[in-house]
């Protein structure tokens, strides 16, 4: 058998007095009725953003070669998105791997419902991702 499926069936014969122990905690109804909508809304806005500004861009480089005006300026605009990000996977997996730590710690230090502890540990941790793309980017030899 795999680890973690032993480790389920260790949990799943633990005694009771033992489970009662254990303390999981789940989010507050007030906060989760507050952060539903915000981050529905707000993926529903990147989403919109995102693909408004593909497709205008697309537009702009389709009507830019009908009309002939593709010359070694024009090229170097479109090239610059591609220059600009040399490793966009590398800096999105550092949020998101920063990201899931932070909650991953939330779980275990505990936390008034109230108390901004939790807000302010997700937020050091991206900006920490942040940090580091930054200081790996910089220290690329283009």
């Amino acid at each position: 058998m795999l680890p973690a499926t032993l480790f389920i069936q260790y949990l799943s014969h633990v005694p009771n007095q033992i489970k009662t122990k254990l303390k999981f905690t789940t989010m507050d109804h007030n906060l989760m009725s507050v952060l539903m909508p915000i981050a529905i809304f707000s993926g529903l806005g990147g989403s919109v953003y995102f693909f408004a500004k593909v497709m205008t861009d697309y537009i702009l480089k389709k009507k830019m070669i009908e009309k002939g005006f593709v010359n070694d300026d024009t090229q170097a605009i479109f090239k610059q998105h591609s220059v600009d990000n040399k490793y966009p996977s590398l800096k999105w997996g550092l949020i998101i791997f920063f990201a899931g730590v932070s909650l991953i710690i939330m779980e275990f230090i505990p936390a008034r419902p109230e108390s901004p502890l939790p807000y302010g540990l997700f937020a050091v941790s991206v900006s920490l991702g942040f940090l580091i793309y930054y200081f790996v980017m910089k220290n690329d030899p283009k």
